[in-house]
Formats: C-alpha cells, sequence, structure tokens
C-alpha cells in the first residue's frame, strides 16, 4: 500500500478539520464493511492528540463496521483502567454509556502466556541475517489472541527517534505493543549490543529488520496511521500534528519516520558537561523516565553529568523493579563479561539498564562509564546508591539555576523524552564504536 502523507506547512500544525478529511481520504468507508477491525494504539507514554484520531477514525468507519474496538499496545507496560483508556481517547462517561457502548477497551497482557498465540519462528539462520551476526539463535514469535478475532489490526501512534529501534511507530505497536516477551526480549538485547547511541535516530537498524520480520509474519491485514507530534509547549502549539501519514504498517512508518527526523532531532554545536533534563508527569516510572537519558546521551560530554529530575517518579519499574533492584545499571560490558550471573534476568531488563547508565567499558574487572547519571526523583538516596546511580535531593534543585547556560557547558530540557539530542559532528567516542 503506497503511504499517503499531509504535511503541515513548518511552525504550523494540522487543523482539526484536515486531520478529519485526511481520514477521510485515506478510510473510505465502504472499504470497512461487515469488518472487525481493531485499533491498536499507545498508552498514555506518548504524545499524540489520540482523541482526536480516535473520533475521527471512529466516526469515518464505525458505520460500515461489523466491531470496532481498542487495544492499548503496552508492551511491557502497566495495564490501563477503563476510566484511563476513555481519558485517553476523549470518551467522557456518557459517551462510554452511548455513542461507544459497543467498543471494547481492551489491554494487551504480555505476561499470561494463556493470552499469546505462537505465530513463528525466528530460526538460527534467520537470527544472523537480520542481526548482522550479532545474535544467533531461534526464537519463538508469539502475538496476543485476541487479535484473530479481527479480520484488520489498526495501528494508530506517534513516531519518534527511539532508543530500541531507530524510530518508533509502525510495526513496533506489533511488537512489542502486543506480542510475547521472548521475542520482546531478545530484540531489546539486541539494541542493547548495538548501543543507544548508534540506534537513536537512525532508521534501518538491525532491530526495525527485526520488529518487520516478525510483524511479517502476523496473518492478519494490517494498515496503520503515524503522527509526527510538534515538539514544544501545548500553549505555543506543541502537541499538534506536523504530519499525518497513512498505510500498511511499513509505508506509513517509512513516511512518517522521514518527517520526524526533521521535526524531533535538535542539533547543538558541542557537548554540555551537565544536563538537567525534566521527566514529564507521564512518565510515571523509571522504566519510561529513562528515556530523559536516552534522548540526551550523546551531547552529554566525556565525565559529564545528566540530572533525571522527576520528583513524581517514585519506583524504578512497576512491572520489573525487583530485577533492577537485583542487577541496578550498570554499562553493557558489565554484563557482557559476565553473563552467566545474570542468565535467570530477562534481556529486555538488562537492556533498559546498559541504556539508563550509558556506554562504557570494563578494565581489569572495573565498570568506566563514559558518563555520570543521578536521579533527582522520589526513589531513596540509598536504593540510588545500592543500583550504582547518583542521587540528588530534587528539592535542592531548581530548574532556572540551569536555564540559558548552553554557552557555560549547561543546558535544562523541560520536557525531556522524546526530542533527540545530537552533535553536529560526530563526537571521538561514536567513531570509536
Amino acid at each position: 500500500m503506497t503511504a499517503l502523507s499531509h504535511i503541515a506547512p513548518e511552525g504550523t500544525n494540522l487543523t482539526p478539520d484536515q486531520i478529519r478529511a485526511f481520514i477521510a481520504k485515506a478510510c473510505p468507508a465502504e472499504e470497512f464493511r461487515g469488518k472487525k477491525v481493531l485499533l491498536i494504539v499507545p498508552d498514555s507514554t506518548r504524545t499524540c492528540p489520540l482523541d482526536q484520531m480516535f473520533a475521527g477514525v471512529f466516526d469515518q468507519i464505525s458505520g460500515a463496521t461489523a466491531a470496532l474496538d481498542v487495544m492499548i499496545a503496552l508492551g511491557t507496560h502497566q495495564p490501563m483502567s477503563e476510566e484511563a483508556i476513555c481519558e485517553r481517547l476523549g470518551i467522557s462517561p456518557d459517551q462510554r454509556r452511548s455513542k461507544y457502548a459497543r467498543v471494547q477497551l481492551l489491554n494487551h497482557a504480555w505476561d499470561d502466556l494463556t493470552a499469546l498465540r505462537k505465530i513463528g519462528t525466528i530460526t538460527v539462520e534467520k537470527s544472523i541475517e537480520l542481526t548482522g551476526g550479532l545474535l544467533a539463535e531461534e526464537v519463538p514469535v508469539e502475538v496476543n489472541e485476541r487479535i484473530f478475532g479481527y479480520d484488520l489490526l489498526f495501528v494508530i501512534g506517534p513516531v519518534f527517534p527511539h532508543e530500541v529501534v531507530g524510530f518508533s511507530g509502525g510495526n513496533k505497536y506489533l511488537f512489542p505493543g502486543v506480542s510475547g516477551p521472548t521475542v520482546l526480549n531478545y530484540f531489546h538485547w539486541l539494541g542493547a549490543l548495538v548501543t543507544n547511541p548508534m540506534i537513536i535516530g537512525n532508521k534501518w537498524t538491525p532491530v526495525r529488520k527485526v520488529v518487520d520480520y516478525v510483524a511479517s509474519l502476523v496473518p492478519v491485514a494490517k494498515r496503520c496511521f503515524c503522527m509526527v507530534v510538534t515538539p514544544g509547549d501545548p500553549a505555543q502549539g506543541g502537541g499538534g500534528l506536523a504530519a499525518l501519514t497513512h498505510g500498511d504498517t511499513l509505508s506509513a512508518w517509512d513516511a512518517a519516520s522521514e518527517v520526524s527526523r526533521r521535526v524531533h532531532i535538535t542539533y547543538k554545536d558541542r557537548p554540555f558537561h551537565t544536563i538537567l533534563s525534566c521527566a514529564p508527569k507521564m512518565y510515571d516510572d523509571m522504566w519510561v523516565g529513562g528515556k530523559c537519558m536516552y534522548k540526551l546521551e550523546p551531547v552529554l560530554a566525556d565525565g559529564g553529568e545528566l540530572i533525571i529530575y522527576a520528583p513524581h517518579i517514585t519506583e524504578l519499574s512497576v512491572t520489573h523493579g525487583h530485577h533492577i533492584h537485583e542487577i541496578g545499571y550498570h554499562c553493557l560490558e558489565w554484563f557482557t563479561q559476565q553473563m552467566d550471573r545474570y542468565r535467570k534476568t530477562p534481556r529486555g531488563v538488562i537492556s533498559h539498564s546498559t541504556h539508563v547508565r550509558g556506554i562504557g567499558k570494563m578494565e581489569n574487572g572495573v565498570e568506566k562509564c563514559r558518563v555520570n547519571v543521578t536521579f533527582a526523583t522520589g526513589i531513596p538516596e540509598e536504593v540510588c546508591k545500592a543500583i550504582n546511580i547518583g542521587y540528588r535531593d530534587w528539592r535542592s534543585i531548581r530548574k532556572e539555576d540551569y536555564a540559558d547556560r548552553e554557552d557555560e557547558g549547561v543546558l535544562l530540557v523541560p520536557k525531556a523524552g522524546e526530542m533527540l539530542f545530537h552533535l553536529k559532528q560526530r563526537p571521538s567516542w561514536a567513531r570509536e564504536m
């Protein structure tokens, strides 16, 4: 399917009328006549006007469909309550009882083996081909069983630079969005081996190749709306749509990622020795709050400090916290040089650990990380020390003290986690990798 694109002039957003018109053009109602359609959408950790998109798609095709339901592509995130899903979709209590009464609101259940179906296998040979020889193993591929009750899977989600796959969106809403944990841990570990700085903001990464391949095994028709969200404060136009694309899950993503590359990457002339990276409230634990490091590691100077400022974050991970408490945060070589010690830890968790801590080396049994990472959060000091992370009392930090000091090597990012920062010239540590 050839992608359709609607791109707003630079510095503007698509209007609600333009969004509705684009949905109507991309989705003639008759194409959905009698079909059961499942909308696969992000949880609340992704910025996008999902309420506008849901309302527009529902109004356009629901009169023709036999069913139109919604599944939250959680990956391994926590399930959302029905109230939270309705808020995400812009459904009022009265609308839930009337207009949207027949819509099933579903959470993906990644950790319920009875809710998954095996659809294929990544063979050893295919693993070598997809990963460029970094991994050579057989991997079962599983997805949520409920998707097989539909004629069409319709992915609706944003595209941003991403630490594991390069750019989010498209088939990533299937894997890991509605997939089983085995393939998820496999390609997250692959992302760790390549490293965050070498993946983030690049399109055709080894992980993207894996994600697109396993998505091709899903025997249900797929379509996609990809959103490119305007960065910045909503009061100044941020949070709207810089672009909207439609097509299959590969073509729509391909077109949107090109716009994301232009819109979501900020280039700096030199690295910073201090970065205050402020986590938005949508990141409710460090599992997602770690994005405040991922997007800024490329512009952090050797030996510099990145502070994740998030007074509202009190947990490492609601789902995986016990594992992180056990292993802490370390660079990649800490794990690769002693994998037997961590053989019972899911590789997806190890990957998260290495991404948060950043790149580094092990020399004569001593870990030497390139940079320092500090939590100024609701996580206690003793916990930070135990997990190999710096600590600052968030109450001691005034954000205004970090503002307007870029010429001094100090960077303040008021809403971190989605905009990627890169240097205009490739740094020496990246050239050596």
